[in-house]
């Protein structure tokens, strides 16, 4: 595989491109990036900073990767951008570097496909196999865990966390950690079951599905507490990984769980 870079991009000496990288007209690319093999910067993307890009990443043009946080108490500390392999970042999405308080990284994992005009604020985590459609925005240190699925124009808060295959509808707005599994939508997002489609394309199978909407009926429709419904659910599904970890997920929440 042969590097390429356009006569028009601007690369800085110290950055690390590996072999079969391709750079296209105007981009930027600063001090202490590193692009892995088959990485693709289409145009006019601009990359900073700290900033790792992972192998066989598709960049579109105007998107901007490991620039300064927006966060006031960030002065300048180095801190970086880690993005895995296989990611497809399109127009005019925004992965800024991490602030202070975190770890000092904001991270995307890998196969994940974040639409145009997506935000991903400093201290982000990001899993794998993720979706973030167009102009969704992340507020810092938000988490969202492998195959979610997150719609248009939506925004999360800061510090919020999305479960692993959760789905999030448009417009929506997210306050509160959203559940394994689950479907949220709405202004103040609330629950509206389980994501049972996005499951059955992931292959689980239906005795699964079926253990999940049992646990999700007495979590969130019996009228208990979630303490109460937490216990019922660990007697009822002991041997049950999935719903292990649904219950780890709402045990270690900060913010209250979306219901």
């Amino acid at each position: 595989m042969t590097t390429e870079i356009h006569k028009t991009a601007i690369i800085d000496p110290k950055a690390v491109i590996d072999e079969g990288v391709s750079i296209g007209p105007f981009c930027i690319v600063g001090e202490g990036v590193k692009l892995k093999k088959g990485a693709r910067l289409m145009s006019n993307v601009i990359i900073e900073g700290n900033t790792e890009i992972g192998e066989g990443c598709l960049i579109y043009p105007f998107a901007t990767i490991g620039l300064p946080p927006q966060d006031v108490k960030y002065k300048g500390e180095k801190t970086g951008v880690r993005i895995g392999s296989n990611n497809i970042i399109r127009e005019y999405a925004s992965i800024h570097r991490a602030s202070v308080g975190g770890d000092g990284m904001t991270t995307v994992g890998d196969n994940s496909f974040l639409m145009a005009y997506v935000h991903v604020a400093h201290d982000c985590k990001i899993g794998n196999n993720v979706v973030i459609a167009n102009s969704a925005g992340l507020a810092g240190h938000v988490v969202i865990e492998d195959y979610a699925v997150i719609g248009g124009i939506v925004g999360v808060h800061q510090f919020t966390r999305i479960g692993a295959y959760a789905m999030v509808g448009a417009f929506s707005g997210i306050g509160q950690d959203i559940p394994p599994y689950t479907m949220a939508s709405g202004t103040r997002a609330k629950l509206f079951g389980l994501n049972s489609v996005g499951l059955k394309r992931n292959g689980f199978p239906d005795s699964t599905i079926n253990e999940l909407k049992k646990a999700y009926k007495i979590l969130f429709r019996e009228k208990l507490t979630l303490k109460e419904a937490l216990k019922k659910v660990q007697k009822d599904f002991p041997d049950s990984k999935e719903i292990r970890y649904l219950v780890d997920f709402i045990e270690k929440n900060k913010r209250g769980i979306c219901r």
